[in-house]
């Protein structure tokens, strides 16, 4: 078995006949980091629940490790870990009780100081849980979500509350787990996140997905951009014809194919013109540009960058979907339950 997870035809409908998932198609090998990214109400919280085996689908395929998580729960959930959007833990236990209380429902779970050492959380042991910042709570989660030291982990949104430290240093634990055969479906609203993590990555857009690839697949798919501001009196128009320049109020900007082409037309005008080019700024397409473009339907063309994905058809008839609730104060509690083997 390749494949970790395997999404044919998923789809997933809501009261009142709304599409949430519309026939979205992904695999992700073992071992590797794949991001799912998408607008608010995208629906990819309502893929994710899905694979994790929270809800049945309306239609199509799901499968993860082999088996469907939702009818097969019992040979799927010792085998994933599952850090939701929110932990939704007693306030009144400690650090420490609440490991070992979720050690007491998981197979052969890591030791207490293991999980809260590899999440940054050493020393915080006798520290209850209302008294925990923001960042220290996702930590938690974290902690938890590793206990039983899963073939497949699902993150959502890992280091939403982080500071720069924090976030990083989930980063490489997160690279760890991949590297010692884990595989990772992440969600997140950071796009350096994903950029950073993910070997592949699938964006959605109003139940579908729109695009898909490396992270350099998706920003290749996109222009790069050179912008200057040029000194007053002289204007756009000078620069070569073939740059197709846009100004603003003396601010420039050309969007290009062959960045290292026209940036050298630029830099060689500039000085057979001895013209001065403030601010001068020259970079390929960021994820960031392409996932904007997405959610402002500029997407173009919605095929697959990544040869090994069959995705269905983009579209964009359908209103966004509802954000379907992930607090574990609704779910922890089926978690726990059918995690004791």
């Amino acid at each position: 078995m390749t494949n970790a997870i395997e999404a044919e035809g998923l789809r997933r409908s809501y009261s009142g006949d709304f599409e949430a998932v519309r026939g979205i198609s992904f695999t992700v090998p073992r071992g590797e980091i794949f991001a799912l990214l998408g607008t608010n109400g995208a629906g990819k919280t309502s893929t994710v629940e899905l694979l994790e085996g929270l809800a049945a689908p309306s239609a199509g395929i799901a499968r993860v490790l082999g088996h469907d998580p939702y009818r097969e729960r019992a040979a799927v959930r010792p085998r994933i870990g599952v850090m939701l959007q929110e932990g939704g833990f007693p306030s009144d236990l400690t650090v420490a009780e609440t490991v070992r209380m979720w050690a007491g429902c998981t197979t052969h779970a890591r030791p207490t100081a293991e999980a809260l050492g590899a999440t940054g959380l050493a020393g915080r042991e006798k520290v209850r849980v209302k008294q925990l910042s923001g960042g220290e709570r996702r930590r938690l989660d974290l902690a938890l979500a590793l206990l039983g030291r899963p073939e497949v982990l699902f993150l959502d949104e890992p280091t939403t509350g982080l500071d720069a430290e924090g976030r990083r240093d989930t980063w490489e634990l997160v690279r760890a787990l991949r590297d010692g055969g884990t595989t990772v479906l992440l969600t997140t609203h950071y796009l350096e996140e994903a950029e950073t993590l993910a070997d592949r990555l699938a964006i959605m857009h109003r139940g579908r997905i729109v695009l898909s690839g490396t992270p350099a697949e998706v920003t290749a798919a996109r222009p790069a951009r050179i912008r200057f501001t040029l000194p007053e009196g002289v204007p756009a128009a000078r620069l070569p014809l073939h740059l197709r320049a846009a100004e603003d109020d003396g601010r420039v900007e050309i969007r290009t194919e062959s960045l290292q082409d026209d940036l050298s037309a630029v830099l060689r005008w500039a000085g057979e013109n001895d013209v001065r080019l403030d601010a001068l700024d020259a970079r390929s397409a960021s994820l960031e540009e392409a996932f904007l473009d997405i959610a402002a339907g500029k997407a173009g063309d919605p095929r697959p960058l990544a040869p090994d994905t069959s995705l269905a058809p983009a579209g964009s008839d359908s209103a966004a979907a509802p954000a379907s609730s992930r607090s574990a104060a609704a779910s922890d509690t089926s978690l726990a339950s059918e995690a004791v083997r």
